[in-house]
């Protein structure tokens, strides 16, 4: 006998002004089931569950809500919560200046007689769901001292906190390390075995083939399909969401490599929040023309410090870096860009965008010299670059004039990497250049590297996406504690032998490069 449904959503549809969002979109999700939702950035997934978290009151949509079969109107998030929803939502919401006790028990802090908090329980209790989700930090902690990955973390534990009966996650893993992603689905499935129901969104199509029972795809606002776990079929599943065949999803490119274009010796760089600690100790790399160098490991190993530091962004206590075998100055970023050396940064909005720009003006930032005359921008050859590559990328959006923030993430992430293809570069790092994109802009992004190193351009790519490293690297370095722990050619690597180094269970560096 099939589980009865705990929630249904019938026929919503959700409109801004005179766009629709989504268009007459059904779902039911059981008892104790693990339902995830895919598609592409803009097919309407997080809206549809802001509908369901109250976030979009009622009034707002057509269609109706029902919980155990009985129908609800909910006017704001709190209604949604004490129907027994909680939402994990993917751009972390939490109190920074607050402790990490304040924020997991955050509206429910115990109380003694006479209203006064009672702090040694909340302690103990914060310290209880900090434990179910694996994260060991002290909960009187200050909660800005904490990395994003253990932010998101206190954000589900606050979620778990509650008791919830449906539980929405939203990109949960973005953030999170390999290790950290692996606890989190075993947390998913074991509250999944307790009952509890669980909606999942992700691009990661690896995690939600492991944790769903069934999976719905969205497309422009509307359901294509819907699976259940017998029916699986990644490609199926893939050409569903973008509306068109995927032949492979690394197009990894066969390409001559050419002669070291970049060196970097003895990095060292300083630990951003600990005083008299180094993040990064003594490292050192080679990149040749055409090759591109995956860079792995855990949070705190020290990937995006040393590659935000060959780049000027970062200090760095000593290093030496060369391009094309003569040593460059790098002090800032500035200095990178001239040497030419690009960076896609770990996170485009707060470090690869001006958010107040339109995607022409975002675009062309790092060409002013080349569009200006006496320090005058000419905006007619301004917006022909900038249209050249909008057009070549096949950026979705209104225009070049539209602002940066009105497309999908990964329409920014190609705005980032127009900014650079108009650069003359030699080197282009790439700091988890498809994080929070979708399968369709992910292919593409992958597409746009192919171009870029059989142009010539040596690539470091740093990335949580164990699977993207392997399809696309050409040899790889392991990160862990601050220290290369392995190196490891393509024709050698494995995810087990990427685990074995990032982890430490590999003690000694293993150097398989050919001299």
């Amino acid at each position: 006998m099939a589980s009865p449904a705990v929630l249904t959503m019938i026929d919503i549809t959700k409109r801004f002004g005179e766009v629709t969002v989504f268009d007459k979109i059904s779902l039911d999700l059981k008892a104790g089931e693990v339902l995830s939702i895919v598609g592409e950035n803009g097919a309407g997934k997080s809206t549809l569950m802001n509908v369901l978290s109250g976030a979009h009151p009622h009034g707002t949509y057509d269609g109706r809500i029902m919980v155990d079969g009985i129908e609800k109107a909910f006017a704001g998030p709190q209604e949604s919560q004490r129907a027994g929803i909680e939402m994990i939502h993917q751009e972390i919401s939490l109190h920074l200046d607050l402790s990490v006790a304040e924020n997991v028990l955050m509206g429910n802090l115990p109380r003694r007689f006479g209203g006064l908090v009672d702090w040694r329980l909340a302690i103990d209790l914060a310290r209880q769901c900090l434990s179910e989700v694996g994260l060991d930090v002290p909960p009187r902690e200050e909660l800005r001292n904490l990395s994003t990955s253990q932010q998101q973390l206190v954000s589900i534990a606050r979620a778990l906190a509650r008791k919830p009966r449906i539980l929405v996650l939203d990109e949960p893993t973005s953030a999170l390390t390999i290790s950290e992603t692996e606890n989190l689905l075993g947390i998913i499935r074991r509250l999944a075995a307790s009952g509890i129901s669980c909606i999942y969104i992700s691009h990661h199509m690896e995690e939600v083939f492991r944790i769903s029972d069934r999976i719905q795809v969205l497309r422009d606002g509307k359901v294509i399909s819907v699976y259940s776990k017998p029916e699986f079929d990644e490609n199926r599943i893939i050409e569903d969401m973008v509306g068109r065949k995927i032949e492979t999803m690394y197009p990894k490119e066969t390409v001559p490599l050419g002669p070291e274009i970049l060196r970097v010796e003895n990095l060292t760089v300083p630990h951003p929040f600990m005083p008299l600690k180094n993040i990064v100790e003594g490292i050192g790399f080679r990149v040749r023309r055409g090759e591109i160098l995956c860079i792995a490991g855990l949070v705190g190993a020290g990937r995006s410090e040393s590659v935000n530091a060959i780049f000027g962004t970062q200090k760095r206590l000593s290093g030496e870096v060369f391009l094309e075998g003569k040593p460059v100055k790098v002090r800032s970023s500035l200095d990178a860009i001239a040497a030419g050396i690009g960076l896609v940064p770990e996170e485009r909005k707060k470090s690869g965008l001006i958010a107040a720009m339109s995607i022409k003006e975002n675009m062309t930032i790092a060409s002013l010299r080349a569009i200006s005359w006496k320090e005058v921008i000419r905006k007619k050859k301004e917006r022909n670059l900038a249209r050249r590559f909008f057009e070549r990328l096949k950026i979705k959006a209104q225009g070049i004039d539209a602002n940066i923030l009105s497309v999908s993430g990964g329409n920014q992430q190609k705005v980032v990497l127009a900014k650079w293809l108009m650069k003359d570069l030699k080197v282009l790092v790439l700091d988890e250049p498809t994080r929070g994109v979708d399968v369709g802009a992910k292919v593409e992004i992958y597409h746009i590297i192919a171009e870029l190193v059989k142009s010539g351009v040596g690539i470091v790519m740093v990335s949580s996406d164990l699977p993207e490293l392997l399809g696309l690297g050409d040899r790889f370095i392991a990160l862990a504690d601050g220290r290369i722990r392995a190196e490891i050619e393509r024709r050698d690597v494995s995810p087990e032998r990427i685990m074995r180094a990032v982890t430490g269970i590999q003690e000694t560096m293993e150097n398989e490069r050919e001299e």
